[in-house]
């Protein structure tokens, strides 16, 4: 059987160490592969840094249709409902929109769950993971300038961007009758946040990703057996 992960800068398993980011082997495919080692599962990173579902769809072909997949664990939205920093930056008092508007998000993860269950495999969603919104700024406006929080400030906070685009996963997938799994509240539940989120705010630690593989794990069986019953 196999099983593809397919998201953005989370599935490759990026963390922030040292004030750079790097990638980690112990990252959710990989801890979830260990997971599964003495079953028949292969597990298959096709993880992007900096994807959003605009170039999830872009590379749905190349990177899932064309693997012959049982199941694929879509892990998107983190990007999606980020902002063009820079411009916001040199522009702090002009309106900028989420990189893809939540109408066109919803639209790709329809599109996506659709065309891979015409595929034969079955879609999985997964929610988006926790952040820090505090370190997070800090990051950005480290990198970019500090307008950068007072501009968030007032269109709501990213933590109100990021759970909007959240909810409207649980949504889709409520609607579209897919499988959902919850590793924002299974990351929640595990530990301190400051121990599970690196010092960027946004990508998890190695912790972090043992954490949201369990969860997935604790997960799958249900869906093996929903798969292999049909």
């Amino acid at each position: 059987m196999k099983v593809i992960c397919f998201g953005d800068s989370v599935t490759r398993g990026v963390t922030f160490v040292n004030g750079r980011l790097r990638i980690l082997k112990k990252n959710y495919p990989n801890i979830l592969a260990d997971f599964f080692k003495n079953e028949d599962v292969e597990v298959v990173n096709k993880g992007v840094f900096n994807d959003n579902s605009d170039s999830l769809l872009a590379r749905l072909d190349k990177d899932v249709l064309k693997e012959n997949a049982d199941f694929v664990l879509i892990e998107i939205g983190g990007n999606d409902c980020n902002f063009p920093w820079q411009e916001v930056a040199a522009h702090p008092d002009e309106a900028h929109p989420a990189t893809v508007p939540l109408n066109r998000f919803v639209d790709n993860l329809k599109v996506i769950i659709a065309r891979i269950e015409n595929s034969g495999a079955t879609p999985v969603l997964l929610t988006l993971p926790p952040l820090d919104p505090v370190r997070y700024y800090a990051y950005i406006s480290k990198l970019f300038s500090s307008h950068i929080s007072e501009w968030v400030c007032k269109v709501g906070g990213i933590e109100h961007w990021h759970g909007m685009y959240n909810r409207t996963v649980k949504k889709v997938a409520k609607e579209a009758h897919v499988k959902l799994i919850d590793i924002r509240t299974a990351m929640k539940q595990a530990g301190d946040l400051s121990e599970l989120i690196s010092d960027d705010g946004i990508h998890p630690t190695e912790q972090g990703y043992k954490a949201i593989s369990t969860a997935i794990y604790n997960n799958i069986a249900s869906v093996l057996t929903q798969r292999f019953v049909k």
